[in-house]
């Protein structure tokens, strides 16, 4: 007997099993409870509500979840330390390409510092390396301010619904498409 012919053999028995437990002592069908009737039914008893409703949390469904931070508070968070407001969005590659970038930058501010400093010693590339220096400076206030307007946007469509698919086109080339479902 093969494994698939076992495992219908184990289905039909434990079918067959379960019918006769179902049976009552004396040999009859246990009573089946009678379905209400939809129209005279009784209302269901409503929800108790809490006495402060300010302290309630509205909550997602499986359609639209809600996000766990505000847009403001996402904002504030990347703008505070880049990637923090995406990891609490669940958003954690994109925190870390930030937080990545910012520690780069960081490192080469610092870098760029040390450089201007040994220039004034010789007296050698002075504004080269001070245009450097404010460069990196200004790609570090960027990446703070591109943090926080990606988790904003981020925190404000949480919920909506989108989905990215590459697939091969008639031609034989590969094309990225978005889908998005309208009501």
């Amino acid at each position: 007997m093969t494994s698939g012919r076992r495992a219908l053999a184990l289905v039909v028995c434990g079918g067959t099993l379960a019918l006769g437990a179902a049976r009552r002592a004396d040999g009859q069908q246990p009573p089946v409870p009678a379905r209400p009737d939809t129209v005279r039914a009784e209302p269901a008893p409503p929800s108790p509500v809490p006495a402060d409703t300010s302290a309630v949390r509205e909550r997602g469904d499986s359609v639209r979840p809600v996000s766990p931070i505000t847009p403001g508070g996402a904002f504030l968070r990347s703008l505070v330390l880049p990637g923090w407001g995406q990891a609490r969005l669940g958003r954690n590659v994109t925190g870390g390409l930030f937080l990545l970038f910012e520690g780069m930058a960081g490192a080469m501010v610092w870098k760029c510092q040390w450089q201007l400093e040994w220039a004034r010693t010789r007296g050698k590339f002075v504004d080269a390396h001070r245009q450097e220096r404010e460069d990196w400076i200004v790609l570090l206030a960027f990446n703070h301010i591109m943090a926080a307007a990606e988790a904003y946007v981020s925190a404000l469509l949480y919920d909506y619904p989108v989905a990215l698919k590459a697939r091969r086109l008639p031609d034989g080339a590969t094309g990225i498409g978005v889908s998005v479902p309208l009501r």
